[in-house]
């Protein structure tokens, strides 16, 4: 067995800013598909938000990050996060990300919902995303210390006396190898993939929460989904984004009548945080009168210029945006909760740190505000890399015993369809006690055929959702991305952030599974 080293778990901006902070240590980068097609981080559209401006600061960023969440953000997270913001934005421009400027190369900002401040540091309008992850994809592959292996998907992790020491990943080929490690990350994405209508990548199945959760790491926050109100509505999927970006500059939402219908909804209108523009949007959706994004007074003729990617998308469709109002529809697209970090990203198991969407660090509490997921996985990145290359410094390596790769798992496509369909519907942008009931009991169903056929694909998908759909039954109020029909108001007494094991999800399945049978 060779000696262990730094294994990171992701190829999105979290693991690869990670493992260039980690240089010249030796690093390997897992990443379930290409990294440069398919990683969440790749699709972001806004940016990055800090506070740059004349006139900004990180205590005001911090101040608007507690405002979207709710009530249950971390205070020291947040501002701490906000105040290391310009450095990691620095950071970036180090690695080649082609940031806007202005023609005295100043930092050109952009406004978001929720923002005080004109602080969303883009590329070209909506292109951020993918801007900086090509000029990292790049670096990473220059430097030699980095080990980027691609196409393979962790399933599980390897625990010995109670520490991580990898992770098992299945190859192309279909078979499981051991990757054996001193300090794991997880940085693989959120939880899009378990519904019917996201905005992520297939590999974004919340697999990081079932591994970290079987070997007994610590949930946090798992209830709190964030739905993006403009996802495009022309039936592809992933769904294609329209940036919020777009709303910032003057994009307005109407119904098939033309009617603003955000103007009743919140003082903010369209601007207003995101889970209360989704439950607008879904309201005229639900109520048949449909629901558009009408950039053709605010951007116009620009458009293709200012949002090359939001034309694409729609021109593909055969919408002309610069002319005709988008369909839209809201979307999974990022998950607050995770496995619970502290401030340095360690998780609750010796040996595991988590980054990106994949971690629940505090800095999002109920409802992440706009722009801030890129910001806290370059800040936590950065971090995590901190913290293992000090502890790489003392100490010795761990002793292993090679553990047994799990057995091949089989086709789950059927299965995997039926997750997304009972969280679409249960556990989506409205939620009440009847719905939750119904898909853990649903749920349960699928994750005890997962066990018979011994197929740890599934069997993540099933668990990452039993956490969610629990914490969503457990949280008796409405807060943030959470909102239950039955108790449509927050309640003082439950403003803290929540925590699970996959034990208790489990068991609360099984009772209420009993309870069901009992009264048929």
């Amino acid at each position: 067995m060779s000696e262990p080293d730094i294994l990171i778990v992701g190829g999105g901006l979290a693991g690869l800013f990670c493992a260039l902070k980690l240089a010249p240590l030796p690093v390997t980068v897992l990443a379930a598909a290409p990294v440069d097609e398919s990683s969440s981080s790749l699709w972001a559209q806004g940016g990055v938000a800090a506070a740059v401006s004349e006139g900004d600061s990180p205590e005001l960023h911090a101040a608007d990050t507690l405002a979207a969440g709710a009530g249950i953000v971390d205070e020291a997270v947040a501002l701490s996060v906000a105040r290391e913001a310009r450095e990691r934005v620095e950071d970036l421009l180090g690695f080649g990300a082609p940031f806007d400027r202005d023609a005295r190369g100043r930092l050109t900002p952009s406004q978001e919902a929720a923002h005080s401040a004109r602080r969303i540091v883009r590329v070209k309008g909506d292109g951020a995303g993918a801007a900086i992850m090509h000029a990292l994809i790049a670096t990473v592959r220059k430097t030699t210390s980095i080990v980027l292996r691609e196409n393979f998907v962790a399933e599980d992790l390897i625990v010995q006396s109670g520490r991580v020491v990898g992770v098992f990943a299945r190859g192309a080929d279909g078979a499981s190898k051991a990757f054996y490690a001193r300090a794991t990350v997880l940085a693989t994405g959120g939880v899009g993939a378990l519904y019917a209508l996201t905005t992520n990548p297939p590999q974004a199945n919340g697999a990081a929460l079932a591994m970290g959760a079987r070997a007994g790491a610590r949930i946090a926050d798992a209830e709190f989904v964030q739905f993006h109100p403009t996802a495009i509505d022309i039936g592809r999927d992933p769904a294609p984004l329209a940036t919020e970006a777009l709303r910032g500059e003057g994009a307005v939402l109407v119904n098939r009548a033309g009617e603003r219908f955000m103007i009743a909804l919140h003082k903010d209108a369209e601007l207003a945080p995101r889970d209360i523009v989704a439950r607008g949007v879904f309201a005229e959706l639900e109520a048949g009168r449909g629901a558009f994004l009408d950039a053709t007074k605010a951007v116009g003729a620009a458009f293709a210029e200012k949002f090359p990617n939001v034309a694409a998308s729609c021109l593909s469709a055969g919408i002309d945006p610069s002319r005709q109002p988008i369909p839209v529809a809201p979307a999974e697209h990022y998950h607050m909760g995770g496995l619970w970090t502290d401030d340095r990203g360690r998780t609750s198991l010796p040996g595991l740190w988590a980054a990106g969407e994949a971690a629940s660090t505090g800095l999002h509490g109920a409802n992440r505000l706009a722009s801030n997921s890129l910001l806290e996985a370059v800040v936590f990145g950065d971090r995590i890399a901190k913290d293992i290359a000090a502890l790489s410094c003392r100490g010795s390596a761990p002793v292993l015993v090679a553990s047994a790769a799990p057995a091949p798992s089989g086709d789950d496509a059927d299965e995997a369809k039926q997750v997304r369909k009972i969280m679409t519907r249960h556990v989506g942008v409205l939620r009440d006690e009847t719905g939750l009931r119904t898909a853990l009991v649903a749920l349960k169903t699928l994750h005890d055929k997962a066990l018979e056929k011994n197929n740890l694909d599934l069997r993540n998908r099933t668990e990452a959702a039993l956490l969610i759909a629990a914490s969503a039954y457990l949280r008796r109020e409405s807060r943030g991305g959470h909102f239950r029909r039955d108790f449509p108001d927050s309640d003082p007494a439950q403003a803290r952030r929540s925590s699970i094991t996959l034990d208790e999800a489990l068991r609360l399945a099984q009772g209420l599974s009993e309870t069901m049978s009992g009264n048929r």
